[in-house]
């Protein structure tokens, strides 16, 4: 099996995105682009973790909606409200660019979010 097609590969990766996301928080100054968009990569790894787990195809893509749909068509629920899922999706873009970043309060509830998948698939996993 080569590493794109192994769901511990994925969660490996997930988890260096989870502890990024942690530590970019903790600091004195957070970074808080970096926090969300670190905490939509580990969920969004996650969720291609479980699709693999059941040798279900996907998109390249940040869109954590449609994974979750897969999800559901592979026979995969997360109970997690498509609404969180659609924040988490936008920090994917919104934080590379300045404009519209998001806010200590934003990064908080991002890691949360993460948390949420990251504890669905672990437990899935068996990890």
């Amino acid at each position: 099996m080569t590493e794109i097609n192994d769901p511990r590969a994925w969660a490996a990766s997930a988890e260096e995105d989870f502890i990024l996301a942690r530590t970019a928080l903790q600091r004195k100054q957070p970074l808080v682009s970096g926090t969300c968009f670190h905490a939509q990569q580990c969920a969004e790894k996650y969720m291609k973790a479980l699709l693999i787990s059941k040798s279900a195809d996907f998109p390249k893509t940040h869109d954590l909606l449609m994974l979750n749909n897969l999800c559901s068509v592979a026979g995969i629920f997360l109970e997690i409200d498509p609404k969180h899922l659609n924040t988490l999706s936008d920090y994917a873009v919104r934080t590379r660019y300045p404009g519209e970043e998001p806010n200590v309060d934003d990064a908080k509830e991002a890691i949360e979010l993460a948390k949420l998948v990251r504890s669905f698939a672990k437990k899935f996993l068996g990890l």
